[in-house]
């Protein structure tokens, strides 16, 4: 309904707007951080050093800084940006969808969202999230207990990891475990360099050129415009807008503009992002994770532009089950494990080296460390989701729901005074159904188990990819699209052995096999 999307984009104007600044104490709370971020906050007219909570300011300090205490009130600003505000806006949503759900005669409307889903009905979330939570906490908890032995280097006495600290002691662990710190990785991925890898990376993969249009018209000046083409032909354009400013999106998307129909009108999408501008001096370094989220949203564009030459617009592109949406997306993530296509694009921006198999060898090594650890936190936010969602509005105390979920689901715990579903923008798009993340996953991995490990951009498994599953758009179920690629449905053998590779010498807990839901 109408009332419903205002409503939505309400909370998501909210966290949008809702970008606070951190005032440093003094320069010395900047130790750790990298010289780049150093000299990219130098005092104002008044002698302050202040940081944002936009993504290139917030995540640096999370991982690097020193100082418990900036991090700390970094968590606070991050977490509270849109709250009281969304608080509201929530409860509105919440009645509003629960009045759609039970006018349609659903008891919530969790159940109502999930019927059109490959998941198909909100009892089948909660035994999902019940699965993924035996199979990931057992493996999550070893891994807390190598950060506490980290952190208790500094506090003796420490018996929990807080929230605040939930990137800074994994970087530490593994830098002294895996011998990887992820600084040493940033020079080899200034903006521009990584931008046209990527590009180079997804005309490989799926057989298409790509070709920018500078003349073009666009929202921003920063914005670049770009057609793609499948042998000559134009099957669609899209458009970057990788930085932040004010007032713009503060998370990382992509935007479906306009549906293809096959012969009459090409798909149209956005990439809006909020990566590290590059500048006269600062070629814009990004962290590993920067760069996967830049693969896993191209994921999302090639899968509109590619599934977008359907006979009807309402099956064009990634017009599937939402819960099918992610998998695409997360299988193309995984090329950042491969030396072959790093190596291709990631080089050093002062001396042009390429990045050696050895430094992505540690790096991957590295990266399996607290992959349950995030899995965990994934699961709790799909606990979130449901159970906001799962029963009348009236029953939900919202910070008792948050605090409850990432207590049982995770390690981690959460600082006082901070309202994370306040900035959790995934309420209002996704509202009950955040569990897609996970359960696409699972499908991504197997996916991605099924290419050529040794040269993934090789061989005919690519090509039946791009055919079987991102071609048909929404034409088919997610179910099908599934079976029509794998021979079969999908099972969690590759993402427990994806999950849990940092323990692979021991056994750890393991669940049946994620069935689809008919």
């Amino acid at each position: 309904s109408e009332r419903l999307t205002n409503e939505q984009s309400l909370f998501n104007r909210n966290i949008s707007d809702g970008e606070k600044t951190v005032e440093l104490k003094d320069k010395s709370e900047l130790e750790g951080l990298p010289q780049d971020y150093i000299e990219r906050h130098k005092p104002d007219a008044n002698g302050k050093i202040n940081i944002t909570t936009s993504y290139p300011d917030f995540y640096p300090v999370m991982k690097f800084a020193k100082s418990d205490d900036l991090r700390r009130r970094m968590i606070g600003a991050f977490m509270n940006r849109a709250y009281p505000n969304n608080s509201d806006a929530l409860k509105n949503m919440m009645r509003t969808r629960y009045a759609i759900a039970t006018t349609l005669g659903f008891t919530s409307w969790a159940d109502y969202n999930a019927k059109d889903k490959m998941i198909g009905s909100g009892g089948n979330i909660a035994a999902f999230i019940d699965e993924l939570n035996a199979t990931t906490l057992p493996v999550a908890q070893r891994e807390t207990a190598m950060l506490l032995d980290q952190k208790r280097k500094v506090h003796p006495d420490a018996k929990e990891i807080w929230d605040y600290e939930n990137w800074y002691y994994p970087e530490l662990v593994r830098r002294a475990k895996f011998n990887f710190d992820s600084q040493s990785v940033r020079p080899y991925f200034p903006y521009k360099q990584v931008a046209q890898g990527i590009l180079d990376t997804a005309a490989k993969l799926f057989h298409v050129t790509f070709q920018r249009d500078a003349n073009a018209p666009a929202w921003d000046p920063a914005v670049e415009t770009w057609k793609v083409f499948d042998n000559g032909k134009p099957i669609g354009r899209f458009y970057l807008d990788m930085h932040p400013r004010p007032g713009k999106y503060s998370h990382a998307a992509e935007f479906a503009l306009l549906d293809g129909i096959r012969g009459k009108q090409l798909p149209e999408a956005a990439l809006v992002c909020n990566f590290p501008e590059p500048g006269a001096r600062d070629p814009g370094l990004m962290e590993i994770g920067d760069v996967e989220t830049f693969f896993h949203e191209f994921g999302h564009l090639m899968h509109h532009i590619l599934g977008g030459q359907q006979q009807w617009a309402g099956v064009s592109g990634i017009s599937t089950e939402l819960d099918f949406v992610e998998a695409p997306s997360q299988m193309l993530e995984e090329l950042i494990r491969s030396p072959a296509v790093l190596a291709a694009f990631a080089r050093h921006y002062k001396s042009g080296a390429a990045i050696s198999a050895e430094l992505v060898a540690r790096m991957n090594r590295a990266s399996a460390f607290r992959r349950a650890g995030g899995i965990a936190t994934q699961n709790a936010f799909s606990a979130m989701s449901y159970d906001i969602y799962k029963t009348a509005p009236q029953n939900v105390d919202l910070d008792k729901v948050t605090d409850d979920d990432m207590r049982r689901y995770t390690t981690i715990r959460l600082s006082p005074g901070t309202h994370f579903y306040a900035s959790f923008g995934h309420l209002a798009e996704y509202s009950s159904a955040y569990y897609t993340y996970m359960w696409d996953k699972v499908i991504a991995e197997d996916f991605y188990a099924q290419f050529d490990a040794a040269n993934l951009l090789a061989g005919d498994v690519p090509m039946r990819y791009r055919h079987l599953v991102l071609e048909p758009g929404g034409s088919m179920s997610g179910n099908d699209l599934v079976k029509s690629f794998l021979g079969r449905p999908q099972n969690t053998a590759a993402f427990k052995r994806w999950m849990s590779a940092e323990f692979a010498d021991s056994p750890v807990a393991t669940s049946k096999q994620a069935h689809p839901v008919h």
